[in-house]
């Protein structure tokens, strides 16, 4: 099992030739990480915010925001990861980076790092998902029933689902547009800026609650990480506004032990609506 910080190692090419405020690296994208054979949505806004971590210095360690285009699926293996400074301040650097391979683009973001602290919030409206305890969650396989596809990413990442929410795994969808449970790192190691992008792109996806299984691939991705997590799981809550013209929305939340929000994403996925 490849653990999150290796599988997502990124390492500067040499004699890349780039400008002051360009820098490249090498990446090895990992299969394990994966969805269906394709690489997970997350997975990959992550390997770019490890290479724009690298380029933006020690004074902005933390990725705080993520804007993510998806182009082209990439596969496993070897792809080139490009991040430009665009501006570096006092407080926040900004950064665009884009990944590639066999010189064609296939995820491209727009990245804002900073310092994350563990404090609590001034003022919040957030809410934490009322789950049954960890233990009576329902644990994903990478062999979910009801999902059609293996789901390698649930060998690294240990999901266990609320039971409200497996109506679909039945047939019988509960048609809400929700989904939520706990989630952990396989390897034991605990949540950090990066990581939390896996976890705000569970599986499954929102729509197997509305009754339409298989792949739901990501168009657009943006993620906003809120403080650092206290150590232990996550609770994570991913809901859908409406679904209309083969698109769905999928806002998610996630909780840390504390009772504190330390991340929120919204997506735009593709989505097969039957005629």
């Amino acid at each position: 099992m490849a653990d999150f910080s290796a599988a997502t190692a990124v390492e500067p090419r040499t004699g890349a030739g780039t400008g002051a405020d360009g820098h490249e690296f090498d990446a090895a994208l990992d299969e394990q990480w994966s969805v269906g054979g394709k690489l997970h949505g997350g997975y990959l806004l992550a390997v770019l915010g490890r290479a724009a971590a690298r380029a933006s210095g020690v004074a902005h360690p933390h990725l705080t925001a993520i804007g993510g285009a998806f182009v082209e699926p990439p596969a496993p293996g070897p792809a080139v990861v490009a991040v430009e400074v665009l501006r570096a301040g006092r407080g926040t650097t900004q950064l665009r980076a884009r990944l590639s391979q066999d010189g064609r683009p296939c995820v491209e973001a727009l990245i804002t790092q900073g310092l994350l602290e563990e404090g609590e919030a001034w003022w919040t409206s957030s809410e934490p998902v009322d789950l049954p305890p960890e233990r009576d969650c329902f644990p994903m396989p990478p062999e979910a029933p009801g999902a059609g596809l293996r789901v390698a990413l649930m060998e690294v990442v240990e999901q266990r689902l609320n039971p409200a929410d497996l109506g679909f795994a039945a047939g019988e969808p509960g048609r809400r547009g929700t989904v939520s449970g706990w989630q952990r790192l396989a390897d034991g190691s605990d949540w950090d800026p990066l990581s939390l992008l896996v976890a705000l792109d569970p599986v499954p996806p929102v729509s197997y609650d509305l009754g339409l299984p298989g792949w739901a691939p990501t168009v657009q991705f943006g993620a906003y990480i809120r403080r650092l997590p206290a150590p232990g799981p996550v609770r994570v809550r991913m809901t859908a506004t409406e679904v209309a013209g083969d698109r769905m929305d999928e806002v998610a939340h996630a909780w840390d032990g504390k009772d504190r929000l330390v991340a929120q994403a919204t997506q735009f996925a593709a989505v097969r609506v039957p005629r």
